[in-house]
């Protein structure tokens, strides 16, 4: 079972890339949404050429197709991507996946695909989305950590560096983070903040 690195970064725009992988980002997911099929094609190429530059891991949201076809090695799924996505088709090009998850039905269905992780959310309140699913709170965390077993657990959803202590704590691999770097006032600070934050609970 992979390690993953407990600080995973997640960006709706390649250009975020550019300034934040420099501050040591080793996991970046690149999530795309509402673009025309040659700006994803675009963004995708670049991401991918940029993470290697920087030794980074690059996971690809939602766009397995593209993924493959552009040589990505990883990309992450929701449960409606689970629905049409070929998950023999990506192990037979060696392409690593990540599920989210948000109640037990949709863990246990995660699981029975053995992702390379699996996600939770959100932990606590977040500004990126109106969800149907309340904050689950640590206890969920540490729940669903049990039920994982050695299946990497990544937490997402309202993840503050203050909040890494408990979310570890808890049963979290991995700490995911949007909108507390994107919407701060300077986000390359930020990320070098998460970053230092994180360093403890790399393996």
């Amino acid at each position: 079972m992979m390690t993953l690195d407990p600080f995973y970064l997640l960006v709706g725009d390649v250009g975020l890339l550019e300034t934040l992988l420099p501050c040591g980002v080793r996991l970046v997911q690149l999530r795309l949404k509402d673009k025309p099929e040659a700006e994803i094609r675009r963004q995708i190429r670049h991401a991918r050429d940029l993470c290697a530059q920087h030794g980074t891991q690059l996971v690809i949201n939602d766009y397995w197709r593209l993924a493959m076809e552009l040589g990505c090695d990883f990309v992450h799924l929701g449960q409606e991507d689970m629905e049409t996505a070929d998950f023999d088709a990506l192990r037979k090009a060696g392409i690593r996946f990540g599920l989210s998850t948000h109640d037990p039905a949709e863990l246990e269905r995660a699981l029975s695909y053995e992702p390379a992780y699996v996600a939770l959310g959100p932990v606590y309140p977040t500004l990126l989305k109106k969800m149907k699913w309340g904050p689950q709170g640590l206890e969920r965390v540490t729940d669903w950590k049990k039920r994982a077993g050695q299946t990497p657990l990544v937490a997402i959803g309202g993840l503050k560096p203050e909040r890494l202590a408990g979310v570890f704590s808890a049963g979290a691999d991995s700490a995911a983070v949007v909108t507390d770097i994107q919407m701060a006032q300077n986000p390359v600070t930020r990320c070098q903040e998460w970053v230092s934050s994180t360093r403890a609970y790399r393996r």
